[in-house]
């Protein structure tokens, strides 16, 4: 069977994990939801992150082939574009980004030419698509609820990489209160990788760990099931939507969500700039 080794590094900023895997046979590489620096107060950009992901790749000799999004992240800027610029990777990502795109360019009264079919990506996946990665394969499992367009990436039937469906158990589940969120539709979403086998390794895109304890990438289904505070088993779908329903109306927009969407939506890129050769972000007010 094939194998795959997997590099996890954490951004501290945005408590985001981003995931290199590679075959081992191969090399064949992907990265898993990769971010771009950015600093709110000042407006800029920065590689920092992405480039110590480009790093490792060099000094491990690996072949890049794909930059992974399990969703368009509402939480911290996406390096798709940048890394796709650097190494001719194709950016990756489930084919409902289209319905994001529709809400949120209108959101943001975007241009007529910002296109809402998902061409800023290099390929759209439906679930139950396969995509290889050397001997590997990658199986697209449709897990939305958070947004309307969130996967996650099934490797070799042993290790699942599923975005913001789950955090850790202490934390629970991701927020359905985003526009097209859906608490009973996560809650499905949940008991298709709950159906996965026990021992299958859930690698998270994000860990808001308590104090008493170290950000952690990786939790089995197993471990999920068991004590996971919002969905473990034996919580029915109607305690469900009432947990989420009940913890969303508690919590603060996220820091970086209207900057984050607007770029995401581009895989990643900046606006194109205006006359004056500058780029620039618009946050629309009194609206999410």
């Amino acid at each position: 069977m094939a194998n795959i080794k997997i590099k996890s590094f954490f951004h501290e900023d945005t408590s985001t994990w981003s995931h290199v895997i590679t075959d081992v046979a191969s090399l064949k590489t992907a990265i898993i939801d990769p971010v771009l620096d950015y600093e709110q107060s000042s407006g800029h950009t920065f590689t920092e992150s992405a480039d110590e992901l480009l790093a490792y790749i060099k000094d491990q000799q690996l072949d890049l082939d794909y930059i992974l999004e399990t969703h368009a992240h509402a939480d911290h800027l996406s390096a798709g574009d940048y890394l796709r610029t650097k190494t001719g990777a194709q950016i990756v990502i489930g084919k409902l980004i289209t319905q994001v795109q529709t809400t949120f360019a209108k959101l943001y009264n975007e241009p007529t030419d910002f296109l809402v079919n998902g061409s800023q990506f290099d390929v759209l996946l439906s679930a139950g698509e396969q995509l290889a990665l050397g001997e590997s394969l990658i199986q697209v499992i449709d897990t939305p609820g958070h947004t309307p367009a969130c996967v996650s990436l099934l490797v070799n039937d042993t290790d699942v990489f599923i975005g913001d469906t789950l955090f850790m158990p202490d934390t629970g589940t991701a927020r359905c209160d985003f526009p097209d969120g859906d608490a009973g539709v996560l809650y499905d979403s949940i008991q298709r990788l709950f159906a996965l086998d026990d021992q299958v390794n859930m690698h998270l895109c994000h860990d808001y760990p308590p104090e008493e304890r170290k950000p952690v990438s990786v939790v089995t289904v197993a471990e999920q099931k068991a004590n996971n505070i919002h969905v473990r088993t034996g919580i029915s779908r109607e305690e469900f939507i009432r947990i989420r329903t009940e913890r969303d109306a508690t919590l603060a927009k996220p820091r970086l969500i209207l900057p984050s969407l607007q770029v995401n939506i581009r895989a990643g890129a900046l606006p194109k700039p205006e006359a004056n050769g500058i780029s620039y972000l618009k946050i629309p007010l009194n609206t999410l």
